[in-house]
């Protein structure tokens, strides 16, 4: 892991080290407890989408970390039905919260990008067919 990727914190004690791609787990994680997202992208060039609850919580996530800040670019599928700007505001204030709480970095930004929308699998219903 390169030094660039680390945010460091000299607490007197000896440094805290944090990489970029912890903060980008965080931010997915959060982005998971958000009723409406049905799914992570991996962005315009990322290919397909992944749907949440698999063990990549970073993909669809993008961050951008300094000493004391960090801006977030979140890739999402919504499900249908779902009112976009209340899903994009949840997520943006869950991310942020999840971050500055657990790394104690400010969040300047957490910029949504609706890459797609989920549509419900229709369910197969099979008729009794009987032979006479």
């Amino acid at each position: 892991m390169e030094e660039k990727d680390l945010v460091k914190n000299d607490t007197g004690l000896g440094a805290i080290k944090i990489a970029d791609e912890v903060v980008s787990i965080i931010a997915g994680l959060a982005a998971t407890e958000i009723d409406g997202i049905a799914g992570m992208s991996g962005g315009v060039v990322g290919g397909i989408a992944e749907m949440l609850g698999r063990k990549n919580f970073s993909k669809g996530v993008k961050v951008e970390v300094g000493e004391r800040e960090a801006a977030v670019d979140l890739f999402i599928i919504v499900k249908y039905g779902a009112r976009i700007p209340d899903v994009a505001l949840a997520a943006q204030e869950n991310i942020k919260k999840a971050i500055e709480n657990m790394t104690g970095l400010s969040v300047v930004e957490v910029n949504v990008h609706v890459q797609g929308v989920s549509f419900p699998e229709e369910e197969n219903k099979e008729e009794d067919i009987r032979v006479h």
